[in-house]
């Protein structure tokens, strides 16, 4: 199948279907993933509407807008994100910001920023799903103050512009329906030396060559994009920023692994999804193509 579509990217060129996938978390709707390879990436077709995709992230099943402890998959996530929050943390002090002001977009429930908080962060959030927005209120001490529901409401202010020392996207850029205007943003909001974070799954690792229209981390529709290395140099390079570290998330490929096994068996094949990850990690010691990625990126 080929299509000629213009979507929110630096390049129009006719795309070809790489791989397609089901909504298995709410519609079970099918969607194609198309490749561009003047970026090197993939795109989810057909795209829903920016006023539809609400509908697609309706599921209690959804993990990181919730803290449920109920199943054995919700408690192996919790676990692996206060380790995950731990190294975030000590990736974003590393960066030796004098102020500490960060802006977290796509915050979840807020236990990064919680934590930020309480090493002397201080912390401004984005996150528009309202019952995620509700457990974070809790978590910083009822600071609807520090919660805004979408960047435009930051973008409304000019206090906002140039004020953060550090940006971090957690699993969120993947969901951003207006990629480039993200992009430009950020750097509208980010301070000339400041950094912006950036952590995306790869869709060019073993465990999604394995996993195949299967592997979770492609998670049509919610997941609009669906970068390689190079589509995240190129996307920042356009707007005059560059990738200077990237950094493995290594637990990433066990849970997407696990996650891969449901929706292709049905079932909850922990041993298989193991292996699966763990080869997944030893080809990306000599191939670099991790399951995940966490990106830091600099004004050049």
């Amino acid at each position: 199948m080929t299509v000629k579509t213009v979507h929110n990217s630096p390049s129009l060129n006719t795309f070809e279907t790489y791989v397609s996938c089901e909504d298995c978390l709410v519609s079970g709707e099918k969607f194609d993933l198309l490749l561009d390879d003047q970026l090197d990436m993939l795109v989810t077709s057909p795209k829903p509407a920016t006023e539809d995709l609400g509908k697609y992230y309706d599921s209690n099943a959804y993990i990181s807008h919730t803290d449920s402890k109920k199943s054995a998959l919700d408690f192996i996530y919790q676990t692996v994100k206060k380790k995950a929050i731990k190294r975030k943390l000590k990736l974003i002090n590393s960066f030796g910001s004098k102020e500490k002001r960060i802006l977290d977009i796509g915050a979840g429930t807020g236990d990064f920023l919680k934590a930020c908080a309480l090493d002397g962060w201080d912390v401004i959030a984005v996150e528009p799903n309202d019952s995620a927005r509700q457990f974070m209120e809790i978590k910083l001490n009822n600071g609807a103050g520090f919660l805004h529901k979408s960047m435009s409401n930051l973008l409304e202010e000019d206090r906002f512009f140039s004020s953060f020392d550090v940006i971090t996207l957690w699993h969120v850029l993947e969901h951003m329906p207006n990629l480039d205007e993200t992009i430009f943003n950020l750097k509208k909001l980010l301070k000339p030396e400041g950094t912006i974070v950036v952590a995306v799954p790869n869709y060019k690792s073993f465990d999604a060559a394995y996993y195949k229209n299967f592997w979770a981390a492609y998670d049509v529709p919610r997941h609009l994009w669906h970068f390689s290395q190079t589509a995240i140099r190129r996307l920042f390079f356009f707007q005059g920023m560059e990738v200077v570290k990237t950094l493995p998330m290594k637990y990433d490929s066990f849970y997407v692994s696990l996650l891969s096994e449901k929706q292709k068996t049905n079932k909850m094949n922990f041993l298989r999804a193991f292996w699966i990850g763990l080869r997944s990690n030893w080809k990306a010691i000599k191939s670099k193509e991790y399951s995940s990625l966490t990106y830091t990126i600099k004004n050049t």
